[in-house]
């Protein structure tokens, strides 16, 4: 019996079944996925591996018995619901793979976008796309830099020095002057990089590849920078992460694609407006890696007014939803409006306190929740001497601030650097 219910325990969650109060279960991310889809956001279908799916799999080093064909039943689920099969040659179906634990942890953890391409499904995709040669070979290089780096540990500068390579070639500092041959070459590049790191060619089954990329994604649980931010952060090591396989939407198909960012107020001062970031004809990590300039989201309003206006309206919506600032991320794919992602963002100290005060007088919040919203941290950081914002000095740099107040000294660039220097002595 013990056996029996160990198979059948559920471990896998289509997002029409999760809600936002299942964090413990599904992650941040995948609850709050869940909760879109079940307002009617315009959500790319997909599902949810829980993070005692993640727990069992650490503690074992293998997979819990179930999960495999759980995953499986889902997938299928999937294609019927967007008629097309994973990685088919003609007509393919590809996928993200996202971490998502309880505890924002951004940038920590893995991800892998196209899942499912290969030789043969590129094709298929270019067709799908309308014959757009360079968006098709443009996504599989993408899958092949990120698959090797995240899941098979090859070094991300090879695919780095590549692409400046390629880029060196054609003359230009510009990714999207790279045309269709360019990109195929790179594929082409990318692939021996892979090969000698691996020891194996880049793997040509889209499951196999969704598989391999899951595992890496509950293994980047325990990455370095994962442990030391939850250290920092004090997050319980023992959580693990749920894992969300999501239909791909396409902000590089073109200039009427693109993705961003966005809040629902200044995090860093609390105030209202619109406040993020866009890059038309990109793709998510694009933005966050910052290999190309973004423009303020007001700028969207121009290129596309439409999914401006309908980006605006569900952000009031989703504010109003969680009482509170939403850090949202959204992908246009060809005029169409995807949410991929909403969460309770983080804010400065200031903000904080200013945005507590603004949703009591908004009536979405009482005086006893806004108490809690702050706290006695937030509240020693206001207490840090500060720049006089208005007076008048030359900056020399700009950038975001990572930590409280002001400060005088030597700059540098690496933590290395920083402690190999010796303490600053107070006289």
């Amino acid at each position: 019996m013990a056996a029996q219910e160990t198979v059948d325990h559920k471990y896998v969650y289509d997002f029409s079944e999760g809600n936002k109060d299942l964090k413990d279960l599904l992650g941040g991310k995948g609850a709050n996925l869940a909760e879109m889809t079940n307002l009617g956001l315009p959500v790319p279908p997909g599902f949810t591996i829980t993070t005692e799916a993640c727990q069992a799999y650490l503690a074992t080093g293998q997979e819990p018995d179930g999960l495999a064909g759980q995953i499986e039943k889902h997938l299928e689920s999937l294609e019927r619901a967007m008629g097309k099969r994973l990685g088919d040659p003609q007509d393919p179906l590809l996928v993200s793979v996202r971490s998502g634990a309880k505890f924002s942890m951004p940038g920590m953890m893995e991800t892998v976008l196209n899942v499912g391409l290969n030789d043969q499904s590129v094709v298929g995709l270019s067709a799908q796309a309308g014959g757009n040669d360079r968006f098709a070979w443009d996504s599989y290089r993408r899958l092949i830099q990120m698959f090797g780096k995240t899941v098979c540990e090859v070094p991300g500068e090879e695919f780095e020095h590549a692409l400046d390579e390629a880029k060196s070639a054609k003359g230009t500092s510009n990714d999207l002057d790279l045309d269709a041959d360019d990109l195929r070459g790179l594929v082409d590049a990318y692939k021996k990089i892979f090969l000698k790191h691996t020891g194996r060619e880049f793997p040509q089954q889209p499951r196999e590849q969704l598989d391999l990329a899951i595992r890496a994604v509950f293994e980047s649980w325990n990455a370095e920078r994962a442990v030391l931010y939850r250290r920092q952060e004090r997050i319980p090591a023992d959580l693990g992460t749920a894992v969300n396989v999501v239909t791909m939407v396409f902000g590089n198909l073109g200039p009427d694609s693109g993705t961003g960012v966005a809040f629902t107020r200044d995090p860093g001062s609390g105030a209202q407006g619109i406040y993020g970031d866009y890059l038309a004809n990109a793709q998510g990590e694009d933005v966050v890696a910052g290999i190309r300039n973004t423009v303020p989201l007001q700028e969207l309003e121009r290129l596309d007014k439409s999914s401006y206006d309908e980006l605006l309206g569900i952000m009031a919506r989703l504010e109003e939803h969680y009482k509170d600032l939403c850090d949202i991320e959204f992908t246009i794919e060809r005029g169409k409006l995807w949410m991929l992602q909403t969460r309770v963002g983080k804010r400065t100290a200031a903000a904080a306190f200013v945005i507590a005060g603004q949703l009591v007088d908004e009536g979405l919040i009482d005086l006893d929740e806004a108490l809690h919203r702050v706290n006695g941290a937030q509240l020693a950081q206001l207490m840090f001497p500060r720049f006089q914002l208005d007076h008048q000095f030359e900056a020399v740099a700009t950038g975001i601030g990572a930590s409280p107040g002001a400060a005088s000294g030597k700059v540098v660039f690496t933590s290395a650097r920083a402690s190999s220097w010796p303490p600053r002595v107070r006289r």
